[in-house]
């Protein structure tokens, strides 16, 4: 017994010995651990929201639980398969659009044999990733402006009609998933150049001499080298799918495309926010079940891909 405490007894010290060590890393820990517990584990109370008919005034331990009354509303609303609808529809566009643009840029970036011409490529097509939303809308907005959008003007002068862009519904999902592609590709691709990097050029010199031209070199052994990061991502992003960008979405919205751009994040922001009386209760519980879905999607895809491919996320 006493053999033991000593064990124990100086395993706890080694212990104490090592954080004193690194305080000076554990003190820099402090900031980020407290914002999130503070902005991600404290906000996980305000769940139970979404079983009460809360209000500000009696509070959430006041407030009358009413157990699924608010999923069932969401459910049963006439806007219920219209917000499913407009966001799976934008959703599936984005992802089968432009899941293969980064890989490809990837690539490209790869095999360029110009380290000049590689920076700017990789530059330029970073560089929009900075731009703000605001930004990005209002830019679009301008090129695709009836009356005075660059665009329009070069359909006139080829002897075409202008277009409404903004103000008709039907081009509302080109607009907004390829103004994201445009915008998010250069910054994806990061994730598959350093995956990339980790190729050995050995393989590629040596199919060489086996005289395997270029596509079949990509094909065998980058993409190979690269397919446990391709399935990840498009786990993260299948599992993501009702997740459609609020910010874009809502800055490109206006009644005249709302048919087509009315998505659950948008929905959610006006029936539990920008409402002369706020429903909390009915917001948290819509962006419960989104939540959920985007759980059972993510588990799912990642059981069949592991499947298939034997390469998953666990």
């Amino acid at each position: 017994m006493k053999a033991k405490k000593l064990i124990h007894g100086g395993s706890n010290k080694s212990v104490f010995k090592k954080i004193a060590n690194a305080k000076y890393l554990y003190l820099m820990l402090i900031v980020p651990v407290v914002y999130v517990i503070i902005f991600n584990y404290l906000p996980i109370g305000g769940i139970a929201m979404a079983f009460q008919r809360y209000t500000p005034r009696n509070g959430m331990f006041g407030s009358e639980w009413v157990g699924l009354y608010n999923f069932t509303r969401f459910f049963e609303s006439p806007v219920f398969w219209d917000v499913i609808r407009n966001t799976l529809s934008v959703s599936l566009y984005a992802l089968i659009a432009g899941f293969p643009f980064p890989i490809l840029l990837a690539v490209m970036v790869n095999h360029c044999m110009l380290p000049r011409f590689k920076k700017g490529v990789q530059t330029i097509t970073f560089a929009p990733y900075f731009l703000s939303a605001v930004l990005l809308v209002g830019l679009v907005t301008q090129l695709l402006s009836l009356k005075s959008g660059i665009v329009n003007s070069g359909l006139e002068q080829l002897g075409f009609e202008r277009i409404d862009f903004m103000g008709v519904s039907k081009w509302f999902n080109d607009i907004f998933v390829w103004t994201g592609i445009w915008q998010t590709t250069g910054y994806s691709a990061i994730i598959y150049i350093s995956a990339l990097a980790g190729v050995d050029p050995s393989y590629h010199e040596a199919a060489k001499i086996d005289g395997a031209n270029l596509w079949q070199r990509v094909w065998h052994i980058d993409l190979a080298t690269i397919r446990p990061t391709i399935v990840i991502m498009l786990i993260l992003s299948m599992g993501s799918i009702l997740n459609v960008d609020f910010e874009r979405a809502f800055l490109m919205q206006n009644p005249l495309n709302l048919a087509n751009s009315e998505i659950i994040s948008t929905y959610v922001y006006k029936v539990s926010v920008a409402t002369a009386r706020p429903d909390y209760s009915f917001g948290t519980a819509i962006g419960l079940f989104q939540n959920i879905i985007t759980v059972i999607l993510t588990l799912t895809v990642n059981k069949v891909a592991d499947r298939l491919t034997g390469e998953g996320m666990f």
